[in-house]
């Protein structure tokens, strides 16, 4: 069983309790140790040192965009499903239980993972990853805040980029099968997906916002460098001290962690490379979903007029129909006249051997007919309101 701490004193956490998920905060520190803390946003506020409006942008209830803010003590980061609170040496992330979270507990437990437990593991047999794990881990001497916003931003990215992939792979088949049967049903199907891709181009457009506005600027990158503040404030030994003392952690937590913070902050204080590059990479990663995005509103853009073309197409022939059969309409009429006024018993002088006279004027009047519909269509082809 999981337990969390409250005030000294450990509160279990039952993740199947209603309503516990909304108040539930994974602790995971440096050395790999975690702990489920279920407790109140003001044992939160106190604990990292941030105000209430920081911790309200983390609230699941208000629609707040995505944000990493850099505090004194704390990065607050907000993207999309993933809220944490990240500090020098421990991550709390909010609703640790929850389905779309619960990759993200998985890959801190496994990068936040301490070398000397992946050497176990490896002597152990587990997998042949192992030694894989152990080399990176050696290699990197990032400040932990900047492991653990690396794993949030690898994990938004990735998230961004699946649904993106879904979308595509439901986009693309209802297209063509529009293109070749316009129905409502398939009308029906293209606008849903269309609102769904509306409504994930606007969550990926704010991660890239965000990333961008914070590339824009050195001075809120430089607030993300909390072990360089933490260690510049007083000297490491004292730093690390005063501040285990309001970690649950208590102990021997000087890691690569804390030797890279020393290392960093010796040298300029305003230097933000690493974390530019490691913003950049992932900028560039959350903007070629973005891309991929704007590319399938194009295709989807150039169905629709393809097929406002086909329906405009559609609407002409029928056009044309209508106006052959109402050309037609009009020289039968005029037909129609002339065989009705010979037809009548009325008797008149020009009546008289009529037979002879009758087939001339059968003659005369369709030619006349004919002549007259060949004029009406050639004036509509002249016009334009018939296809050659």
């Amino acid at each position: 069983m999981m337990l969390g701490r409250e005030g000294g004193y450990l509160v279990p956490a039952d993740p199947k309790k209603k309503g516990a998920g909304s108040r539930s905060w994974l602790l995971m520190d440096a050395s790999g140790q975690e702990i489920v803390l279920d407790v109140d946003k003001y044992a939160i506020m106190h604990r990292v040192q941030i105000h209430a409006r920081d911790l309200r942008i983390l609230d699941p209830l208000l629609s707040y965009p995505s944000t990493i803010l850099g505090r004194e003590r704390a990065i607050v980061l907000n993207l999309e499903h993933i809220k944490a609170i990240i500090t020098s040496e421990e991550v709390l992330l909010r609703d640790p239980f929850d389905e779309n979270v619960t990759p993200v507990v998985e890959e801190l437990r496994r990068r936040l993972k301490p070398v000397n437990a992946n050497h176990e593991d490896q002597g152990e047999g587990k997998d042949s990853g192992a030694q894989q794990d152990v080399e990176t881990a050696e290699e990197d001497e990032s400040p932990f805040e900047f492991r653990a916003l690396e794993i949030a931003l690898e994990a938004i990215c990735s998230f961004l980029a699946a649904r993106t992939i879904d979308l595509e792979t439901d986009v693309y088949p209802a297209l063509d099968m529009l293109t070749s049967k316009i129905s409502s049903k398939n009308l029906d199907r293209v606008r849903k997906l269309k609102s769904q891709m509306t409504r994930l181009t606007g969550r990926v457009q704010k991660v890239r916002d965000e990333l961008e506005q914070l590339l824009d600027d050195d001075d809120d990158m430089a607030d993300l460098y909390l072990s360089r503040k933490l260690a510049g404030a007083s000297s490491p030994a004292s730093a690390s001290a005063s501040w285990f003392l309001a970690s649950p952690t208590i102990g021997s937590k000087i890691s690569r962690a804390s030797r890279a913070s020393v290392a960093t902050v010796r040298g300029d204080e305003n230097d933000v490379e690493d974390l530019e590059m490691l913003l950049e990479a992932y900028f560039m990663q959350i903007d070629g979903t973005l891309n991929k995005l704007n590319t399938l509103r194009e295709y989807i853009d150039n169905t629709e007029d393809y097929i406002n073309i086909q329906l405009d197409n559609h609407r002409n022939q029928l056009i044309q129909l209508e106006l052959f059969l109402s050309s037609g309409t009009v020289v039968m009429s005029i037909y129609s006249l002339v065989a009705g006024i010979f037809g009548m018993n009325i008797p008149y002088s020009w009546n008289d051997n009529h037979g002879y006279m009758f087939k001339w004027v059968v003659i005369v009047t369709g030619i006349f007919c004919s002549v007259l519909f060949i004029l009406i269509i050639s004036y509509a082809r002249h016009k334009g309101l018939v296809g050659s």
